[in-house]
């Protein structure tokens, strides 16, 4: 008899995914408005924008992977070793947002985690943009968020850096 693989709900990687943004979104709102301050500040930024975003990000891709597989339309039904490394990508850099603002390491470490993570993000959007002809799944008000999220990231790191 064949072996039936379940399929994950996608949900939980949804739930995620909107925690992501929120997260995202209130760090940049936070990092836009401390940025002008004297002295400027993006510990709560890079606490929201890098870390939090980070975590989740890591969360949905390599703990609940399979749930985030069925959401993006990328089930294997089985574990996908790379979208686990991606998953660890957004924990590196997550953590490097953490323990820049715990260990005070001042705003140009957390400027360039901003940055990096900006990069990334814009990157990979750029790159589904480029490949949707290719007859990709993700949805472009999908793609475009994240570019615009990213985008605004770099726009911010760029600002950090040159305080």
């Amino acid at each position: 008899m064949p072996k039936t693989t379940t399929q994950a709900n996608p949900k939980i990687a949804q739930w995620l995914m909107v925690l992501t943004y929120l997260a995202g979104g209130v760090g940049l709102a936070i990092g836009f408005s401390t940025i002008q301050n004297d002295p400027p500040s993006l510990a709560l930024a890079t606490l929201f924008a890098v870390a939090a975003a980070g975590l989740l990000s890591f969360l949905r891709h390599s703990i609940f992977h399979r749930s985030d597989a069925v959401r993006m339309g990328w089930d294997l039904g089985k574990t996908n070793n790379f979208q686990i490394e991606v998953g660890i990508a957004n924990l590196a850099w997550g953590l490097l947002g953490l323990l820049a603002v715990v260990f005070g390491w001042g705003i140009l470490v957390q400027a360039g985690s901003i940055l990096v993570f900006g990069l990334y993000l814009t990157g990979v959007a750029v790159f589904l943009l480029l490949s949707s002809r290719a007859g990709a799944t993700r949805k472009w008000p999908n793609i475009l968020a994240m570019a615009a999220f990213g985008v605004m990231l770099i726009v911010l790191g760029i600002m950090g850096i040159n305080t």
